[in-house]
């Protein structure tokens, strides 16, 4: 009989039980394979924070945040006067476990005083720091004071209606609402941000009043363009959006994009200074300010002299002064590229569905909420119609009695025991129980003819209204009609204007790094041991002996222009991208820059070649040690982001021996030679030309008793009597002795660096 698989340690106590009795030192380790333990330790860990801790829900909120609210809502808070932060936090923990600290901090953010969400929920009074400050600290909550906001009525009304589901709390003393029934799409309104295991949630606030006409346009047409309604996200911090409306588009499709916001400034010709007043929102105030302190020790913004945080209780300002004669609108333009003062949100709209967390655009997000505001609305009409049919039928009991006071007033009189009234008066006028106790508590001075018929003339009316909330509940158009009524309601209470301006990119100015850098020609060399030396032509023309190390010496130079890009490569098979205007002008008696510091190469990396360019037109040629030889544009190290390394930027697969940068047009001579000095002559078509920069090429010359390449030059920089004599014009080839003593060259030529 096979041996049955042991099952994974479930129960907790026992497993603690059994590590510390006093013979746990005997017990053998708990032999349990690694997918068993991720199901039964790990998984429910990370369900637990992406279901019940970090994924906003349908209606806008976490459960920390639902928790806090529902709090303050049944201490009276809602209209109420404020109270101790303190107080409320307390109160919390009844339902939120997870500590004070971590309450207030959720409480905090939804204050009106931190300034983080577009529409606050939580009317507060003292210090509660700012969004846009990293540093500004809070207040402890015995010192601050709060209340809801008016706002929170559309939060909770209809949660005493049984609108939402109610659970138990963590030690089932008190009841808690699943979600909370939001009359608006406060997913949308409020910027929501949450980090679970494995997926994260980034929502974007938008404009109340641009919601909820969206909402209503899309509930009476799902096919409606929602960028006329609501064309962007609105932020609590201001600023302005470079609005891209494809872009923009793809965001509400997809849920997922990012959105670049810079900030807004006044510039005061008459002092020479910048006022910046609103800043991106995922950003802060000392942020853009080290961003700023470090440009200018940099030198690249050398037109400001200080820069100081003015931020007081009208807001948020930074105060930037200028140096005589500065251009503010081109300067502004070199900060928004190189500081936080333009930066981008990164939109992921992951809303959990049902229990499950789902990443939805804009028109579903909305779809999802209505779904969820019908049924919220079915319950509340539902609870309404089954209190309207309880009173009906109590009323009705009440005109049975109409027919006959005395006859009741008697039956009440003439009953020696007081538990049997409720009887007497059911078998007397033909009621139930219920109808009979609705009799029997009426007080003394109200058993006349004119109080009952002034409770039973509304029957009519109530018949009516119950025959309508009926039909409302079979009729999906007018739920429909509710849920738009309510949308206006709000809107009109409750919208502002936007914060956050809308500018066209085409518009707005972009620094361009090339107008502000002097362009020269120059001179570059490389050392073999990595100095690269960069000299302007008069320095050169005027120079005496260039120094190096004593055992260094320069092996390749070429003349380029300051604005260039340099592209350098090492024996590690990888390419380091900079500007040749990165490195300062040096001096003939300079060892220059040493690229593996400067570079940030590995310990042991070391410089084998270097060229330049502007436009990435040309063709890379290099031969490698096992007699192969590759050809391919180099284009292929041209990128659109400002990657400064770039991994396996050749054929790793033999050591390379020769590296040649040849124009587009030109086909020059090449000379190869060998270990077993053979050499050969070729046109460098003659190897084709390859598209990708990791092509081992083609074989060039044949391996005879284990010879190698060990250089390979233009046929130009080396004295050769008779080139024809060494002429190739197929590949492979084997080559042709040397005749010559030597191959001797003209000008300095890439040879073995180890």
């Amino acid at each position: 009989m096979p041996k049955k698989k042991k099952e994974p340690e479930k129960n907790l106590n026992s497993l603690k039980a059994r590590l510390t009795d006093e013979n746990a030192k005997d017990m053998p380790a708990l032999d349990q394979p690694i997918t068993e333990m991720l199901e039964v330790n790990y998984m429910p860990y990370a369900m637990s924070v992406i279901v019940s801790r970090a994924i906003p829900e349908i209606d806008g909120f976490k459960p920390s945040h639902r928790k806090l609210l529902y709090t303050m809502y049944k201490m009276g808070l809602l209209g109420g006067a404020r109270t101790k932060s303190a107080n409320v936090v307390g109160q919390t923990m009844k339902l939120n476990p997870h500590g004070d600290q971590a309450i207030y901090d959720t409480m905090v953010r939804m204050t009106r005083g931190n300034a983080s969400l577009l529409h606050p929920y939580v009317d507060s009074k003292g210090n509660f720091g700012k969004q846009y400050s990293r540093d500004m600290q809070c207040a402890a909550p015995r010192y601050t004071e709060v209340r809801l906001e008016k706002l929170c009525e559309e939060i909770f009304k209809g949660i005493d209606k049984n609108a939402v589901d109610m659970v138990d709390n963590y030690d089932g003393t008190l009841k808690e609402p699943v979600l909370l029934p939001t009359t608006f799409p406060a997913i949308l309104v409020n910027s929501n941000q949450g980090i679970a295991v494995g997926m994260a949630s980034n929502i974007c606030s938008f404009n109340l009043a641009e919601v909820c006409k969206a909402a209503e346009e899309y509930l009476t047409n799902p096919e409606c363009d929602l960028l006329e309604f609501m064309p962007a996200p609105d932020f609590s911090g201001g600023g302005q959006i470079l609005y891209d409306k494809d872009q923009m588009r793809q965001i509400y499709s997809t849920g997922k994009g990012s959105i670049p916001v810079r900030a807004k400034y006044n510039v005061d010709k008459k002092n020479n200074l910048i006022e910046i007043t609103e800043i991106p929102y995922s950003t802060s105030v000392e942020i853009i300010i080290d961003n700023i302190a470090d440009l200018v020790k940099s030198g690249k913004a050398k037109e400001i002299s200080d820069i100081r945080d003015e931020t007081d209780l009208d807001g948020l300002k930074i105060t930037i002064d200028c140096k005589r004669g500065t251009d503010h609108e081109a300067l502004m333009t070199k900060l928004f590229r190189f500081t936080k003062l333009q930066d981008t949100f990164s939109c992921n709209f992951n809303v959990l569905i049902d229990g499950s967390p789902r990443v939805l655009g804009v028109a579903d997000i909305l779809n999802e909420w209505l779904k969820w505001r019908r049924t919220c609305i079915s319950r509340e009409l539902t609870f309404n119609l089954e209190k309207m049919k309880k009173k009906l039928h109590l009323l009705d009991g009440l005109s049975k009695i109409l027919v006959d006071i005395d006859k009741a007033i008697k039956i009440i009189r003439n009953t020696e025991l007081e538990e049997d009234v409720i009887p007497n008066l059911m078998k007397g006028f033909d009621i139930d129980k219920e109808q009979a106790e609705y009799v029997a508590e009426i007080k003394l001075r109200n058993i006349n003819k004119q109080y009952i018929i002034n409770r039973i003339s509304d029957r009519d009316k109530l018949k009516d209204d119950i025959k309508d909330t009926e039909d409302i509940l079979k009729s999906p158009r007018r739920i429909n009609t509710i849920i738009i009524k309510t949308l206006r309601e709000v809107a009109a209470k409750y919208g502002q204007p936007r914060k956050t301006e809308l500018i066209s990119p085409e518009q707005t100015p972009v620094f361009e790094e090339h107008k502000i850098i002097p362009d020269y020609r120059l001179h570059l060399m490389l050392t073999r041991h990595g100095y690269l030396k960069k000299h302007t032509m008069n320095s050169l023309r005027n120079a005496g002996e260039l120094k190096t190390k004593e055992d260094d010496e320069i092996f390749m130079g070429f003349e380029t222009e300051n604005k260039s890009d340099l592209l350098i490569f090492t024996d590690k098979c990888n390419l380091y991208k900079a500007h040749v205007y990165d490195f300062a002008d040096t001096k003939p008696g300079d060892l220059g820059h040493f690229l593996r510091s400067e570079l940030e190469m590995e310990a042991d990396e070391t410089p084998i070649f270097m060229i330049s360019t502007q436009d990435y037109k040309g063709i890379l040629f290099i031969a490698f040690e096992n007699g192969k030889a590759a050809r391919f544009p180099i284009n292929t190290y041209e990128t659109k982001q400002n990657r400064k390394k770039l991994l396996k930027a050749y054929f790793d697969g033999s050591k390379p021996v020769g590296f040649l940068f040849l124009d587009e047009d030109d086909d020059p001579d090449l000379i190869v030679t060998s270990s077993l000095d053979k050499a050969a002559v070729f046109k460098s078509s003659l190897v084709p030309l390859k598209t990708t920069r990791t092509t081992q090429g083609v074989q060039l010359l044949v391996s005879k008793k284990g010879s190698v390449l060990k250089n390979i030059m233009r046929l130009e920089e080396v004295s050769v009597n008779d080139p024809e004599y060494y002429r190739i014009r197929k590949l492979p080839a084997i080559g042709y002795y040397i005749k010559e003593k030597t191959l001797e060259a003209k000008q300095i030529s890439f040879e073995e660096l180890n």
